[in-house]
């Protein structure tokens, strides 16, 4: 039986900055490691130990290669560079054939909470630009 995505997500993985980065960790993270990765794509060791790392002008891994992989390793890396390179964040969408009503209800208090945190840097943010708007203006009065 195969977890659910939400399962298998890791929330505290960072976003990596580089595709190399990002096939590192697919590698990492793949159960059995590169041995068993390069296997399961259908290539030697040393040539895809040659794709991954783009060794003596080999192509890299594709992005269906990847995915492929973090199917089976339950990540996201690929997503999360590609959205970040956009200046996004991947989220996955829940199938809504597995949630059940109570669960439905932990994931919109979790969301509204969320949205609360949002909503109180931002006004945090307006507060400290209003009152540096403020002390300048009353400086400019002051010095008129």
């Amino acid at each position: 039986m195969t977890r659910s995505s939400r399962e298998k997500q890791n929330m505290k993985s960072p976003v990596l900055k580089t595709r190399r980065e990002v096939v590192s960790a697919i590698i990492c993270s793949y159960p059995g490691g590169r041995e068993c990765a390069a296997a399961r794509i259908g290539l030697a060791l040393k040539k895809f130990d040659n794709h991954a790392y783009e060794n003596n002008n080999s192509r890299p891994l594709s992005d269906a290669q990847l995915f492929q992989l973090e199917q089976e390793a339950g990540t996201q890396y690929l997503a999360n560079y590609v959205a970040s390179m956009y200046g996004g964040l991947f989220v996955p969408v829940a199938d809504p054939d597995s949630l059940d009503n109570v669960e439905m209800y932990a994931l919109s208090i979790q969301a509204a909470a969320k949205r609360g945190c949002v909503d109180q840097e931002i006004s945090k943010e307006t507060l400290k630009k209003t009152s540096k708007s403020g002390e300048i203006r009353q400086s400019q009065a002051l010095n008129g």
